[in-house]
């Protein structure tokens, strides 16, 4: 299997950003921060709700605003009182959230996206056995103990899933979604008992290196305060890669 390197990685999460946001790639790495207007882009994520009222995306360089038209000043006038390693920080949202109010709009989901490095990912080993899980083979596991490695709201996207058994029990499973044409996010889940035996480990490394055989992109997402989960994506070889920021209307949540 040959992995593509870092930087076309970087090149395909870049494309599907702009994407998401109707923007150019480039956009993310300019010195300036861009704002776009918010629209429904063939191609998105599928579970992005377009169009967003407001959504922030960094991948460190600059922010770049998907935003709605009349929420486009508040917008601006918010990047331009905060340098972008401080503006997904709590001052930062409590600003923006007011500038909001007034257009019934504040913010809603935050997270972190990780990318893989293939230098450093390579399969973990664990002590209980893996194995590879098609779609015919997971239909029955849409439970809530697998709720992060399986989408029940979109189980036509879950492509693979990799699961670890402790005989005829199944005690860790992860999935992918195939969330879009080039990108599969993967989520895993270990049973309360099983955890802390490098088993998310063991099963995120294996699906990824799948997911590279299949010819798409793993990606991996986490809040900043999952503390664990954060801690499984480096471990497995995954690198801090953008971060999102996502408003919506109240009357919508």
């Amino acid at each position: 299997m040959i992995k593509p390197t870092r930087a076309e990685i970087l090149r395909v999460a870049a494309a599907q950003s702009a994407t998401d946001c109707g923007c150019a790639p480039a956009d993310f790495f300019r010195s300036e921060n861009v704002i776009v207007q918010s629209r429904v882009t063939a191609g998105a994520r599928v579970y992005l709700k377009q169009p967003l009222a407001c959504n922030l995306v960094s991948y460190g360089n600059n922010v770049v605003a998907c935003v709605r038209e009349d929420l486009k000043e508040a917008v601006r006038s918010f990047l331009n009182a905060y340098p972008v390693e401080h503006c997904f920080e709590t001052p930062a949202l409590h600003a923006i959230d007011a500038a909001f109010a007034p257009y019934g709009v504040r913010s809603r989901y935050m997270a972190e996206y990780f990318l893989p490095d293939p230098e450093k990912l390579k399969e973990i080993p664990c002590s209980y056995p893996v194995k590879i899980l098609e779609p015919a083979d997971f239909r029955s596991l849409y439970t809530p103990e697998w709720g992060n490695a399986l989408c029940r709201d979109r189980s036509e996207c879950d492509a693979l899933c990799v699961g670890a058994y402790d005989g005829e029990i199944l005690v860790g499973l992860a999935g992918v979604s195939a969330d879009c044409e080039t990108m599969w996010q993967i989520g895993v889940d270990v049973l309360p008992a099983y955890r802390r035996k490098g088993i998310a480990s063991a099963l995120t490394s294996r699906l990824a290196l799948e997911t590279f055989a299949r010819g798409k992109i793993p990606f991996y997402c986490a809040a900043w305060c999952n503390l664990k989960s954060v801690g499984n994506a480096l471990g497995c070889g995954f690198l801090p890669a953008w971060a999102e920021l996502t408003f919506t209307e109240t009357e919508k949540e």
